[in-house]
């Protein structure tokens, strides 16, 4: 599947809604969700992997909800550990294979041990020049644009933005994503139809990709590659007509 990508028209950034960790663990019977999450690195380390086969720049991965902080305690309390043992098991694959990491969302939120190792690992990382991993943390569509919104509102009460000069770039701007272009793509797995509060500016003309029977622990590079050639087939016409982009 591989040999059918037009490796001239990858997509720069792709984004992945990572679902359905709890119902693979159940299907395995196993009722603790926690092996679904632990069992889903596998999906994660080969999706890296082969974003940066065909040259993707960008890979965002939803990690962690906003409103995952509803969840029980256990569970919450489990996936930051895991984030932790995660970062530090990959940090030196990252640097091999020269990645960069970032983060998303109010990491303020996240346990101190957590954002340290976090941000230990985007500073060990920040020069790399292969393809960026973005990791959504306590990360949602309506949080970034409620802080964008709070950030201008700030420089227009000094004067140094003019309220009637506000317009999309301006908003853009200051989204936690202002350094990196929109998703082309964004992938979900699990079934759902929906894009659960992730990136709502950002995806505005991103084309979606929804895996139906497919629980994220189970996502390989082959279903990447799947993805892929599907978004080669796509008119992407960006509210244009076909003609005028012919």
């Amino acid at each position: 599947m591989k040999e059918s990508i037009d490796l001239t028209n990858v997509p720069v950034h792709i984004a992945v809604i990572m679902d359905g960790n709890g119902r693979w663990a159940k299907q395995q019977g196993v009722m603790d969700r926690v092996f679904g999450h632990r069992s889903a690195l596998k999906a994660v380390r080969e999706t890296i992997e082969g974003c940066g086969e065909l040259g993707v720049r960008f890979l965002t991965l939803y990690a962690f909800s906003t409103e995952n902080w509803n969840r029980p305690k256990a569970e919450v309390t489990a996936l930051m550990s895991l984030l932790v043992s995660a970062i530090k098991d990959e940090l030196p694959g990252m640097m091999k294979k020269d990645i960069r990491l970032q983060a998303i969302g109010d990491l303020s939120k996240l346990p101190a041990s957590s954002r340290a190792e976090l941000e230990k690992a985007m500073a060990k990382t920040a020069e790399n020049k292969g393809l960026t991993l973005v990791l959504a943390l306590s990360y949602s569509g309506k949080w970034d644009l409620v802080q964008a919104t709070q950030r201008i509102s700030a420089k227009v009460q000094t004067g140094e933005i003019a309220a009637d000069s506000i317009d999309a770039d301006t908003i853009q701007s200051h989204l936690s994503t202002a350094e990196m272009p929109d998703p082309d793509l964004m992938i979900r797995t699990g079934g759902d139809h929906r894009i659960s509060n992730f990136m709502l500016w950002q995806l505005a003309y991103a084309e979606l990709y929804i895996f139906e029977d497919l629980f994220w622990p189970d996502f390989r590079k082959e279903h990447l590659n799947e993805a892929i050639i599907d978004f080669q087939m796509r008119e992407r016409r960006f509210g244009k007509i076909s003609e005028q982009l012919n």
